[in-house]
């Protein structure tokens, strides 16, 4: 993708802090963290998002995040870790390069995440009915 900026780093086109690197995978830290050691690991080959991703890159950076989560919290003395993961616009997602987000918290960070809300009556059940009817 001539217009990516996760490829572009993977040609070393764009400087990045680079922390981890293998065959199919590259972690790097996010230029706008939320928290120091906020970092990014992505697959080296293109994919827009986990909807056309395949499933060897998705086993690979799973097996990146797998390393990298006890040491990214060890390293920057973390209270917890956040692993976010956005897919297309309405979700957050900014640069569409498949990419999970390894975010260090700390008490009282700041950082929110989402509130629930109640299933309305019978929704609950019928959602998991059509998810169940889609797996077979």
């Amino acid at each position: 993708m001539n217009d990516c900026l996760f490829c572009k780093i993977i040609e070393g086109e764009v400087p990045s802090t680079k922390v981890y690197e293998d065959e199919k995978t590259l972690a790097f830290l996010d230029i706008n963290p939320v928290n120091p050691g906020h970092t990014l690991v992505i697959p080296k080959k293109h994919s827009r998002n986990v909807f056309n991703i395949e499933k060897e890159d998705l086993r690979a950076i799973t097996d990146a995040l797998s390393k990298l989560l006890p040491i990214v919290k060890k390293s920057v003395n973390a209270e917890g870790i956040n692993i976010a993961n956005n897919n297309e616009a309405v979700s957050g997602q900014i640069i569409f390069h498949t990419h999970f987000h390894i975010i260090p918290r700390f008490e009282g960070d700041g950082m929110k995440l989402w509130t629930g809300k109640a299933y309305k009556e019978g929704q609950r059940e019928k959602i998991a009915e059509k998810i169940k009817r889609e797996l077979k």
